[in-house]
């Protein structure tokens, strides 16, 4: 594994961190010995001894987390720019051709498809930003009643239609006999589904074999389940790939395209609307399972 200057600058902080407790903890013990008869002078250097060393803790869990998060930072903005640049120098190809060489009208039109994929992929990259940006804020929108089951079915349709995926590669294989009526924000709960949706797509690996099942479990939730077959995640990922620009390491994964937003902008939806989302797997090459939970409307 590539070792970067910032996994470096963690070693070295980490190391003297360790360092400067020991050295605290070497002083604090040399105090002790030589003041163990003056009460007072030994209490105090012992709570002053104290305070140092949780000093030096936090500072170097502080300094650790921050190297972290920046590293995190610039992987977003080399991705989100990759994801920008790609589609524009795509287009900007493409008119180029248009201008400068005669097409006939097939190839003609074939052009003016593949350019309106680059601009919805375009698109799909700023409003994932934009989208990741509103998710922070705890802002309360107009909610209203909202038959989750059919806003399901819909992201489904819209899913198999982007990714050009038949009915048996995208299974939409339970929905509850009841209506699971939720009040919510419909737009955003379209957004978390479609986004659970692509994740499991993406990481499927090429063999795209993902189910969704729609489950009312009691009289107080409604739960999303959307099941794949493909990379799967180890265990000590499940919790990180909803933090803010956190991409599973994997060498499979290396191919597939992303800004780190997508399960984020899920799990801020989902407090948003008082539920919650979790993932499940039995490891790498297992697939994985997204669970989103939310309350169920009794209105």
């Amino acid at each position: 594994m590539r070792i970067t200057s910032r996994s470096k600058a963690i070693v070295f902080f980490v190391v003297l961190g360790v360092c400067l407790v020991m050295l605290a903890v070497a002083l604090n013990v040399s105090w002790i010995i030589l003041n163990w008869r003056e009460e007072v002078m030994l209490f105090l250097g012992v709570i002053l001894f104290a305070v140092l060393i949780a000093g030096l803790i936090v500072n170097t869990s502080f300094l650790v987390r921050e190297i972290r998060r920046n590293e995190q930072h610039d992987s977003f903005i080399n991705a989100v720019t990759h994801e920008l640049k790609t589609p524009i120098a795509s287009i900007r190809l493409y008119l180029q051709t248009l201008e400068h060489r005669d097409v006939d009208e097939s190839q003609r039109r074939e052009f003016y498809r593949l350019m309106l994929d680059d601009t919805d992929r375009l698109l799909g990259t700023v409003e994932q930003v934009l989208k990741a940006g509103q998710a922070g804020h705890k802002k309360q929108t107009e909610r209203a009643a909202v038959d989750f089951g059919q806003l399901v079915r819909e992201c489904v349709d819209v899913a198999r239609a982007s990714h050009q995926l038949g009915p048996e590669a995208l299974r939409l294989e339970q929905l509850p006999e009841a209506e699971p009526i939720i009040l919510a924000d419909s737009e955003e709960l379209r957004t978390a589904v479609s986004n659970v949706l692509d994740n499991a797509v993406k990481y499927s690996n090429g063999r795209v074999d993902v189910s969704v099942r729609v489950e009312i479990p009691d009289d107080k939730r409604v739960t999303l389940r959307v099941k794949d077959q493909g990379v799967g995640i180890a265990s000590n990922d499940l919790k990180r790939i909803f933090k803010r620009f956190y991409r599973v390491p994997n060498r499979v994964l290396s191919n597939v395209k992303g800004t780190g937003l997508g399960l984020f902008i899920v799990r801020a939806i989902a407090r948003k609307h008082g539920g919650r989302v979790f993932a499940e797997s039995e490891g790498e090459g297992r697939g994985t399972t997204v669970v989103l939970e939310l309350p169920r409307s009794t209105a």
